[in-house]
């Protein structure tokens, strides 16, 4: 979504640090912390997740989830969510519904595809709150966004759909 420069790395060997792995962004930089005895292969395990992490929240942080999904919600008749929110504890979907209490959650994931994907899984999740299942009245719904076909494709290429 963002055209930030990914931040440099910075990995910090400490000999008092015993288990623990940390990392955090200090200026333009992700520093992470790791134990000195820690084997070179956990060492980028570690890195590459935490971040990949560090990255998801801050693209995510330049999107306002909330009112892009109002607008869509507004363009394409579907009814306005009470919360949306980015979360990062999603790992088998780009994003969730509770269709009864109107609350949408969307994988920080998400935040690094192109606009029109991530407008595309909002529409979906908004059409959840139509229809809960994935009905053929609730497809007819999610068709109404003109991506909707390329944006399923690109998910899929990112290694899951629906």
């Amino acid at each position: 979504m963002s055209d930030a420069t990914p931040l440099r790395v910075e990995v910090v060997r400490s000999a008092r640090r015993r288990k623990t792995v940390s990392a955090r962004v200090v200026g333009d930089v992700i520093r992470v912390s790791v134990p000195a005895t820690m084997a070179k292969d956990d060492e980028a395990r570690y890195v590459s997740s935490l971040v990949a992490k560090l990255e998801r929240k801050r693209q995510s942080s330049q999107v306002d989830i909330e009112e892009r999904a109002i607008d869509l919600a507004d363009r394409f008749d579907l009814p306005k969510p009470k919360s949306v929110k980015w979360v990062s504890n999603q790992e088998s979907r780009w994003g969730s519904c509770s269709s009864t209490r109107g609350e949408i959650r969307i994988s920080d994931r998400v935040a690094g595809f192109p606009p029109w994907v991530l407008d595309y899984v909002l529409i979906h999740e908004l059409a959840h709150l139509v229809e809960a299942n994935h009905s053929k009245c609730f497809w007819t719904l999610v068709a109404r966004y003109p991506k909707a076909e390329r944006a399923r494709g690109f998910l899929i290429a990112k290694g899951m759909s629906d």
